[in-house]
């Protein structure tokens, strides 16, 4: 079973990184935005389109690069803008449990 850091300081988030969505946390798509839900809190969270995009790259990729090329080419932008985008997106998640930073090691 893979190690899991929660970090709260997002400032350590780095493009490298292995974010993933942990099991008490379930998301759906509708038109305006996507809504996320915490099990363990109870708490609903709502992201914009590009958000809910950039979580869905976060599901399929391997690292937080690897998900910035995922968005960069289905909205045909800068990978760098992305990934400073999606780092920043990562941070607000992690601190609010949606995602969970796998430790490196196990790679």
């Amino acid at each position: 079973m893979a190690t899991v850091a929660r970090v709260t300081d997002a400032s350590r988030l780095r493009p490298e990184a292995r974010v993933r969505i942990p099991r008490h946390v379930v998301h759906r798509h509708f038109p305006a935005q996507t809504v996320v839900l915490n099990l363990q809190t109870g708490r609903y969270h709502g992201l914009n389109p590009t958000a809910g995009r950039m979580l869905d790259a976060l599901a399929e990729a391997q690292t937080v690069a690897a998900a910035a090329l995922i968005v960069a080419d289905h909205y045909r932008q800068p990978r760098a803008d992305v990934e400073r985008d999606l780092c920043e997106l990562c941070g607000d998640l992690l601190s609010r449990g949606l995602v969970e930073l796998a430790d490196q090691k196990e790679a």
